[in-house]
């Protein structure tokens, strides 16, 4: 299993099987996330476009996931909507 040193949680941690995403952005995901971060990621990714009703099959939504990814994990990360309640389970 192979590990990397996560960015996110700051710790040395499992790593992804794979790129998760083409391009750039995927391969320093591949090499400075781990697994549990990514998935910390997507949990955080679907409540972005739940709320804001992200349609992946526009362009420019595509793009403001991407940099909501880069501010998730290289940045001061990515902020929920202002309105935004959690769901209790």
């Amino acid at each position: 299993m192979r590990t990397v040193q996560c960015v996110k949680l700051g710790k040395e941690a499992p790593g992804l099987d794979k790129s998760p995403i083409p391009g750039e952005l995927g391969k320093r995901i591949f090499e400075n996330v781990s697994a549990e971060a990514w998935e910390l990621w997507l949990e955080h990714q679907k409540m972005l476009m739940n709320e804001y009703r992200i349609d992946l099959s526009d362009k420019s939504s595509r793009q403001i996931l991407k940099q909501q990814c880069e501010q998730f994990f290289w940045g001061e990360g990515s902020k929920a909507p202002p309105d935004y309640v959690p769901s209790r389970k």
